[in-house]
């Protein structure tokens, strides 16, 4: 209900925005709509987008549910897609499926690992969460462009790229679409999250260290271990985010390929008030956006940034509708 009075309050200001601009809003929309879900191949396109924020959004999520402010998933998106790299690019197997589960595998690690050392900062050091893993971002970034200007890089290629993997480590795309198999593996991961938060003890840990610490003290549950717990789980998730990314689409490790990935992540996650089955939504919101913004750009003449307008008034009035509440 929140998300769908915020988007229609956003999308009558971004009409209002391209009518000042003496554009027709009705024009805008509807290229928009045709880019993003006009054609098999454009449907494919939104929903191969919509996967990094649907999987890392949900991770996210179950961490703001805890109570743990995680903004670290940009730089676990980026590790996660070198995780998947490195094995992909070495895995002896020619088994298509054995190659994409070892690959998928090795960017959970890689992505829980970086979560990881921002809790043993955060609980070790008693360095606030939001900064830890803030900052570690702009690591990860760093460690990635390093890797690519060594032992993972392209020798000769005049951008920092892998070289392309293997075809047996590639996601399964669906030929008439082009959408690859991540977004099945992100709605069956929302699912089961969305079960795990609410019918089983941890997740009902989970809302109670979020709603109040003292009652989840009192209560007998340990915050020590929630928030290793999530933000383990958000790591994973994240990093298979960008394990997808790398696989599905681009077929190779690119230098500054989850670029806003992560921070849209958090976007996604409270459209969808922290419950992951509603991050479906949120992030296929997202997702569509960003798919037909180019060929409303190219039709009606309306700067593709509008999307980015969108995307930041809909969150504002989903913040103001949870202020009001609260």
């Amino acid at each position: 209900m929140r998300i769908g009075v915020a988007t229609i309050l956003s999308l009558l200001c971004a009409a209002l925005l391209i009518a000042l601009s003496g554009h027709s809003p009705l024009a805008a929309f509807a290229a928009m709509a045709l880019g993003a879900v006009g054609s098999p191949h454009q449907i494919g396109v939104a929903l191969n987008r919509t996967t990094p924020y649907l999987l890392a959004g949900s991770g996210v999520a179950i961490c703001f549910r805890a109570g743990v402010i995680n903004i670290g998933a940009e730089g676990q998106i980026a590790l996660g897609g070198a995780g998947a790299a490195a094995v992909a690019l070495v895995w002896p197997s020619a088994a298509s499926a054995l190659t994409v589960a070892a690959s998928l595998i090795g960017a959970a690690a890689f992505g829980a690992l970086w979560a990881a050392l921002a809790t043993v900062i955060h609980l070790g050091r008693r360095v606030h969460e939001v900064l830890v893993t803030l900052l570690l971002n702009f690591v990860a970034l760093l460690l990635v462009q390093q890797w690519l200007a060594g032992p993972l890089g392209q020798f000769g290629a005049g951008f920092l790229q892998s070289p392309e993997m293997p075809a047996a480590a590639w996601l399964w795309r669906a030929p008439e679409f082009n959408a690859h198999i991540g977004f099945l593996i992100a709605l069956i991961t929302a699912a089961a999250l969305s079960a795990v938060l609410w019918r089983t003890p941890f997740g009902f840990a989970l809302r109670v260290a979020g709603s109040s610490r003292p009652a989840a003290a009192y209560a007998g549950f340990s915050m020590f271990a929630i928030t290793w717990a999530a933000m383990l789980l958000a790591g994973a998730l994240a990093g298979l985010a960008g394990g997808v990314e790398v696989l599905g689409v681009h077929h190779r490790l690119i230098e500054g390929f989850s670029l806003g990935f992560g921070f849209k992540a958090v976007t996604v996650a409270l459209l969808g008030a922290l419950e992951p089955l509603a991050v479906v939504p949120a992030s296929l919101f997202v997702g569509v956006l960003e798919a037909g913004a180019l060929s409303m750009q190219r039709q009606t003449g309306v700067p593709s940034a509008l999307v980015v307008v969108i995307e930041g008034v809909t969150m504002l009035f989903v913040l103001a509708a949870t202020v009001r509440r609260t």
